[in-house]
């Protein structure tokens, strides 16, 4: 979809690299720029957001490191950056600089407090983005405390909502000639979905019912299953509860579908009672048989398969027993070293910017950019640049 398209990459960290990962997979070619010298180690994070791109190590501390990163980004339809504010203007890779050069750019800012306000120039991360939309205030334990998600729904959020507004941004320039300067926020998203969760009659529900959802309701909870895993039950609608019912043969507990845990203790002892009877494997092939919103809870410590990932033909998500396996097979490592940061580097200043091998040799004496495909480099750490998102 975005074939044609050329994406010079400046990001740190998730959400920009989510970002530039997602116009990737949709065509784009993206340009990943590395800091040279390397001071980052590296990790299964970093080679994921080098997944689909090819990757250029500059030094930007230095004029010339700097002046062939203006170039390569004065070339491409969109740069992305997610450094504090004023990190890219004193660079020289701001936006105001690049307009210039070429003035239908689209330049997309993804921090976690925005390019204003009274935080924008703040450091953070993913808790502290949750934290100020509200959102961990959404997700509380039973005692009442904000819950700490495992994922990082800040950073995902933020990458996808990027990815959203360069391509709304495509789409019009393609119509106008018009470039754009975009200004996203970690929490303004987040915010967005807090404010929206509150508001009366939320898809269709009264406000403040899926607050009570969370409290626990007979017909919308987890339960644990005879192996020590759990399955989600999500059967809001009377004939999903009422499929349910009739299938374990326990029609007596129709008319208690919206029922709250605690106000029917008796009710929810024997349902747990129930699941804990059968296998989470067995209760989710119940679910995929009868029409019941009854669903396995995938775990990330398995390296198994879920029936979703085989049944829609796509490569299974790393689990994390994956990731503490020790060694690496060799399509791993071969896949690993086909995304270490600055493997394309010459090649890149070859073609886009018709460096020849001299000045090239005279950049890596010069410490501007690494020999060769800097492979063996790439293994040390890089970077001081402040560049939280």
């Amino acid at each position: 979809m975005l074939s044609g398209t050329t994406v010079v990459d400046f990001t740190r960290y998730l959400p920009g690299s989510y970002c530039t990962l997602r116009l990737a997979e949709m065509g784009a070619e993206v340009i990943k720029i590395e800091a040279y010298p390397f001071v980052e180690p590296w990790s299964w994070a970093r080679q994921h957001s080098g997944l689909n791109k090819r990757s250029a190590a500059l030094n930007l501390h230095t004029a010339a490191g700097r002046e062939l990163a203006f170039a390569l980004a004065a070339q491409a339809d969109v740069v992305v950056e997610s450094f504090r504010p004023g990190v890219m203007r004193h660079l020289g890779l701001d936006y105001a600089s690049l307009v210039e050069a070429k003035p239908d750019l689209i330049y997309c800012s993804l921090t976690g407090y925005g390019q204003s306000g009274s935080m924008y120039q703040l450091g953070g991360h993913d808790l502290n983005y949750q934290a100020v939309s509200g959102f961990l205030a959404a997700n509380r334990d039973s005692e009442g405390r904000p819950v700490i998600p495992e994922i990082p729904l800040a950073g995902f959020a933020a990458g996808l909502y990027a990815a959203e507004q360069i391509c709304a941004a495509l789409v019009r320039k393609e119509r106008t000639g018009q470039g754009a300067n975009l200004d996203v926020a970690a929490v303004d998203i987040l915010a967005s979905w807090t404010r929206l969760h509150g508001e009366p009659g939320f898809a269709g529900l009264e406000q403040g019912m899926l607050r009570e959802f969370a409290g626990g309701l007979l017909n919308y909870n987890v339960y644990e299953t005879a192996d020590g895993r759990f399955v989600a039950l999500a059967a809001l609608e009377e004939k999903y509860w009422h499929n349910f019912c009739h299938a374990v043969g326990r029609e007596d507990w129709e008319d208690c579908i919206g029922q709250r845990v605690l106000d029917a203790a008796d009710v929810y002892e024997e349902l747990k009672a129930l699941f804990l009877t059968r296998t989470q494997v067995e209760w989710n092939e119940l679910g995929m048989e009868v029409d019941c919103c009854l669903t396995a809870v995938e775990e990330l410590d398995t390296e198994l398969p879920s029936l979703y990932d085989t049944s829609r033909e796509r490569p299974a998500p790393i689990r994390r027993r994956d990731r503490r396996q020790e060694g690496q097979s060799e399509q791993r490592a071969a896949a690993a070293a086909a995304v270490l940061p600055g493997r394309d580097t010459h090649d890149l200043l070859r073609s886009k910017l018709s460096i020849s091998a001299e000045q090239l040799r005279r950049y890596v004496k010069s410490g501007i950019i690494p020999e060769g495909d800097g492979h063996d480099e790439a293994t040390e750490r890089g970077n001081r640049i402040d560049s939280t998102y």
